[in-house]
């Protein structure tokens, strides 16, 4: 998308309807989040690859009960999305929040960060979706709090990541919980592991971090979003620098005091300018923060009351009480080239003067830039208490299907089945050594004339995030040149490829098509 003369031209509009196909039923077994007070928050759920068959499996959060890996056995692209239940090992854990995944050693195999109520978990990948607790043997002691949020980058030069971690109310405070947010935590890599955490105080009662080149520039920094409902005074949205030594980004540097009931954090560039556009999710209106024009500094201004993002009443049913926003999420949902964005909806427990029947979110990117609903149209309106979730791909048909973890209720599956969609290409980035994800980097693709900029992360969302291929739609586009700014500053060159296609591109090689075939030829170490 690209402004001349204030006006705002879009690639070709794919004209289809929204739909998605519940399978929640078709789920090997009920899986539910659930627990008393402290489990009001969270319920994320990471949906990654961990057997390398190429088809993304989960893993969700279960609260005072147990998590729960699915193993993704769609048959073949374009299938019915399938799945079976894995055998209780180290990955099924009470008392879990959420989870992110992230390959923190650099070994190929995606490990967990499990944030839990109580003493947190890290668990490594060991590949065919086998698990081993790693605290021990990577020298961290990863929390024992009431974690809420995560999120990982890498310092320059660093072989392994640099881990946030972020905590919610001191709940063994006797004076609490008004006025006792808890504390954060940075693990900073080492010759044998991590060292100590360095401490982020003043915390706010944060329930969701992010890191983000908001920039532009290649930096990343740390967006922490906060629960005003408990830090009473002086609390707000932080920006923390975290290299080359952490300090806070305060009004001096264009930093805005923004006080928000913050749940969630999604970035995404939305205008093609090379630089991201943050959605936060509270209670009432949702946020959606552009930086100001022409600077350098993070002076941000909200436009989710221009681009229709607010989202602050339900949009079914006869409630007329605010609505309660958890995880939000980009993506582009009829692959028409321009971002949608998912919120997760629901009452925090009872809270009398918020909506109890409170359906999620599906907005639709309009060619003016605006965002209409479209969640009843598409089928996805729940009623239920939403939490966590993910936009992804799980038949590898090129279309964005929908996981909704929901408190006191199933966990919700829903396969993308509109009709009449756009063309896409779907990419995942590797490179030697740490950082094997390529974490950091800013993939540019241009269809015609029309930019599209994403940055890879870990974290932000609702408690939980996703790990592989990145998704873009093309709209009516055949091809696309994309190029990639890796990690490290290095710009790669322009490719051609081609639309329709999950490519795998390597640092310092050409893209190459992603021939995996799927679940079906899973070892049978699983219960069907």
């Amino acid at each position: 998308m690209h402004a001349w003369g204030g006006c705002w031209f879009f690639p070709s509009q794919i004209l289809a309807q929204p739909v998605f196909s519940d399978l929640s039923g078709s789920l090997p077994i009920q899986h539910v989040y659930d627990g008393g007070w402290e489990f009001y928050v969270g319920g994320g759920v990471a949906v990654f690859d961990c057997n390398n068959d190429g088809y993304p499996d989960i893993f969700a959060a279960g609260g005072a009960g147990a998590s729960q890996l699915f193993l993704n056995q769609t048959p073949a692209a374009g299938e019915a999305i399938t799945f079976a239940v894995a055998k209780p090992s180290d990955h099924t854990l009470n008392d879990v929040i959420g989870a992110y995944p992230i390959d923190i050693n650099g070994d190929g195999n995606l490990d967990l960060f499990v944030m839990r109520v109580g003493p947190n978990a890290v668990l490594s990948g060991l590949g065919d979706c086998a698990f081993e607790r790693a605290e021990d043997a990577w020298r961290i002691d990863p929390g024992n709090g009431w974690t809420t949020a995560f999120s990982a980058g890498w310092g320059a030069g660093d072989d392994w990541p640099t881990l946030a971690v972020g905590n919610y109310v001191d709940r063994r405070d006797p004076d609490g919980p008004f006025g006792t947010c808890d504390y954060h935590q940075i693990f900073r890599p080492n010759e044998s592991g991590f060292g100590a955490p360095e401490l982020i105080t003043q915390g706010y009662c944060t329930l969701s971090m992010l890191f983000t080149d908001w920039s532009g520039s290649g930096q990343q920094d740390l967006w922490i979003s906060n629960d005003r409902h408990y830090y009473v005074n002086d609390g707000q949205e932080q920006l923390i620098r975290v290299w080359p030594e952490l300090s806070s980004y305060d009004a001096a540097d264009g930093w805005a005091t923004s006080q928000l009931w913050g749940m969630g954090i999604a970035s995404r560039d939305i205008t093609g300018d090379a630089r991201p556009e943050i959605a936060i999710t509270s209670m009432a209106d949702q946020k959606l923060f552009q930086l100001d024009e022409d600077v350098d500094q993070p002076s941000f201004t909200s436009i989710a009351y221009d681009r229709g993002t607010t989202a602050h009443v339900p949009y079914m049913g006869e409630e007329g009480r605010p609505s309660t926003g958890w995880h939000v999420q980009f993506g582009d949902v009829d692959n028409d080239g321009l971002d949608d964005l998912f919120i997760a909806k629901g009452n925090v427990n009872q809270m009398p003067g918020m909506a109890t029947r409170d359906p999620d979110n599906l907005l639709m990117q309009q060619q003016d830039g605006k965002f209409i609903e479209a969640g009843e149209m598409a089928g996805i309106g729940s009623f239920e208490r939403g939490r966590g979730g993910a936009l992804v791909d799980l038949n590898r048909d090129g279309l964005l299907d929908l996981v909704v973890v929901q408190r006191r209720a199933e966990l919700k599956l829903y396969q993308n089945t509109t009709g009449e969609t756009g063309n896409w290409v779907q990419l995942r980035l590797s490179r030697d050594g740490g950082n094997r994800n390529a974490i950091g980097a800013r993939i540019e693709i241009m269809s015609g004339d029309h930019h599209q900029f994403r940055e890879v992360q870990v974290g932000g969302g609702h408690a939980g995030g996703q790990a592989g291929f990145e998704h873009f739609g093309l709209a009516t586009a055949t091809s696309a040149r994309l190029r990639v700014r890796w990690p490290d500053g290095t710009m790669g060159p322009w490719h051609e490829v081609s639309a329709n296609t999950h490519l795998h591109l390597k640092a310092g090689a050409v893209p190459v098509t992603d021939g995996r075939t799927g679940g079906a030829q899973t070892p049978p170490a699983f219960d069907q």
